[in-house]
């Protein structure tokens, strides 16, 4: 399926969407993030066991909302805006499976925050990151303030947000930013490697953990950990349990609906 710039390709039980706007640098208006959501629902809807997040051409993954739509917007519409694209970032934070951003280019302002709404985050070695609001007089709008410190930590994120510094790959893969970088040909060849890897995992079990971990930032620790004996206790019984359990037993390799 596919939208005027927003793609949607399945690899299996693979899931990759696509912000196609190269000649904007795969910059967002609310068109495109119209297209993301819906994308998003679908994937969900289909069954995806991973979702990859990537964007078109060789020079940017998403570059950030785009400014020239913002330029004239009144609060009212800035208010509508910002909460279109929490609408976004939250279906990637809560979506029922892995989500791994290919951060082939640029990655600054909703771009970035995009990323950070994901679980995964692999960038080419080309990629550079930043919340780079400030120099036009705004602030991340789409949970940059909030999901950035609870990444990188606070020190660094106010750096990061108050100075709006853009930083290459390799430095953001030492700041805790990205999880990984690779060569730049072989970031799609990487992320379709992990995101297979995935794909075999017990996705009942995979789900239980995505939910679980989203719960650290906002729960106490005793919440958090009543929460886990929960969702852990009820997957016993599943399919997914029986046979990852079994096949430790029979020492084979599970296989997994």
């Amino acid at each position: 399926m596919s939208w005027d710039t927003v793609n949607l390709e399945w690899d299996g039980e693979i899931a990759t969407i696509t912000v196609d706007r190269p000649d904007r640098l795969n910059a967002m208006n609310t068109e495109t993030l119209d297209a993301l959501e819906a994308a998003l629902g679908e994937a969900k809807d289909e069954g995806a066991r991973v979702l990859i997040l990537t964007g078109a051409g060789d020079k940017a993954f998403v570059a950030g909302a785009d400014i020239s739509f913002m330029k004239d917007l009144s609060v009212a519409d800035g208010q509508a805006y910002a909460e279109q694209g929490h609408r976004v970032t939250d279906l990637l934070e809560e979506f029922p499976a892995p989500v791994i951003a290919a951060i082939n280019g640029y990655a600054f302002g909703g771009g970035c925050e995009l990323a950070l709404a994901c679980d995964l985050r692999v960038a080419s070695e080309r990629a550079v990151l930043g919340q780079t609001e400030i120099d036009l007089g705004i602030i991340p709008g789409w949970g940059g303030t909030q999901r950035l410190s609870r990444l990188v930590g606070d020190e660094l994120a106010r750096r990061l947000v108050f100075f709006g510094e853009r930083v290459d790959a390799q430095d953001a893969n030492e700041m805790g930013l990205v999880g990984e970088v690779v060569a730049h040909d072989q970031l799609s060849s990487r992320v379709m490697e992990m995101a297979k890897e995935l794909e075999a995992k017990p996705k009942f079990a995979m789900q239980a953990a995505k939910e679980s971990l989203n719960q650290v930032h906002e729960m106490t620790l005793d919440s958090g950990l009543t929460y886990e004996r929960r969702i852990w206790s009820s997957l016993f019984g599943t399919d997914d349990q029986r046979e990852g359990m079994t096949a430790f037993v029979e020492k084979r390799d599970p296989d997994f609906e």
